[in-house]
């Protein structure tokens, strides 16, 4: 299967997803699936969802019109990712316990990775809990990736694209075609999510891209040493992971709920620093798409494995420090004293 097809099927992925995104908007208007403005979060009026449906369906009719899903890696992802897909639909519709997520997220994940989808970091079984907890964690790190316009469209545009190219280089055309149709599927959708935002994915898309991501990072990286592994996967998924990492140090810090919704997020402090939605759509790009260079050069043995863990992990905790002298929070007083606000007599 040729670099040409491989591309082509990215394009195809980006027109029918933009497309179909369009009567999808007006179905979620038509239904009332909005998101509306109010406590966190930070759009002021209410914006249609179902962007994530577009870009499954324009991922999955492609890749196995592109590939006629001759390999059962990349079947076992499909699957998954649908079903967490789904998983993401039901919430958006009607909002799910943080542990029912979870617990479906996990057992759909084990699924996936008894099929045969594991990291090699021990070589035994221990590998199959540790690729089941990261690829559940990793997942969800890019659904809370998806908090301000562009951003997650904009990452998995270039993750994916990185990805393609290095599943080429390995030799895997299957997996190249699915990671450049579904790179093609998130660009496709930034033209209804580029700031101002016209539609969200929501947690069906969000859900489907970080699994697809994960799992597809997990089959990339699997085989080495234990520190191409680690350097591998980090790198990949650095923007996801390091946003992640920011927010729940930070509220562990601010004695805040790990898991409750706010605007403490990479691109909100960015922000606060004064760029706009636009570059801070740009800016995570970027980060994603030197980091996925690394990552190559990694593959290509231009940079050894410990090397690339080292500066990886690094950086990461580099970032996450860093980013919390950035305030984001209310002085602590205001919270427990909030001062009385008089009504004005007419």
């Amino acid at each position: 299967m040729s670099g040409t097809v491989t591309w082509a099927a990215g394009a195809a992925a980006c027109l029918l997803s933009a497309s179909a995104a369009i009567p999808l908007k007006r179905l979620a208007l038509r239904w009332g699936l909005t998101d509306r403005p109010g406590g966190h979060k930070s759009h002021a009026r209410p914006v249609p969802y179902l962007g994530g449906i577009a870009i499954l369906v324009a991922t999955v009719l492609i890749t196995a019109a592109a590939t006629g899903l001759a390999d059962w890696r990349l079947i076992a992802i499909l699957l998954g990712g649908t079903a967490v897909a789904a998983l993401g639909l039901i919430d958006d519709v009607g909002s799910l316990p943080a542990v029912t997520r979870l617990v479906v997220e996990t057992v759909v994940t084990t699924a996936v990775v008894l099929s045969g989808i594991r990291l090699t970091v021990t070589g035994g079984w221990p590998d199959i809990p540790i690729t089941v907890i990261w690829i559940v964690l990793i997942t969800n790190s890019f659904n809370l990736l998806d908090n301000m316009d562009a951003s997650l469209g904009a990452v998995t545009t270039v993750t994916a694209a990185f990805l393609a190219a290095m599943a080429l280089l390995q030799g895997r055309p299957t997996m190249g075609v699915f990671l450049a149709v579904l790179s093609g599927a998130a660009l496709g959708f930034l033209v209804h999510n580029w700031p101002p935002a016209k539609m969200f994915m929501g947690d069906s898309g969000s859900l489907f891209i970080g699994f697809a991501l994960t799992c597809s990072a997990v089959v990339l990286m699997a085989g080495p040493g234990p520190g191409a592994v680690a350097g591998g996967l980090l790198l990949c998924t650095f923007v996801a992971t390091v946003d992640t990492g920011v927010v729940v140090l930070s509220r562990m810090r601010a004695g805040r709920p790990p898991l409750m919704g706010g605007t403490d997020h990479v691109s909100h402090r960015l922000r606060k620093l004064g760029l706009n939605a636009r570059v801070v759509a740009v800016v995570l790009s970027v980060v994603a798409a030197l980091t996925c260079a690394l990552c190559m050069a990694m593959i290509l043995g231009r940079v050894s494995p410990l090397t690339a863990a080292l500066v990886a992990g690094g950086t990461a905790i580099t970032c996450v420090c860093l980013l919390q002298g950035v305030h984001v929070y209310p002085p602590r007083r205001s919270l427990e004293n909030p001062p009385r606000i008089r009504e004005r007599r007419r």
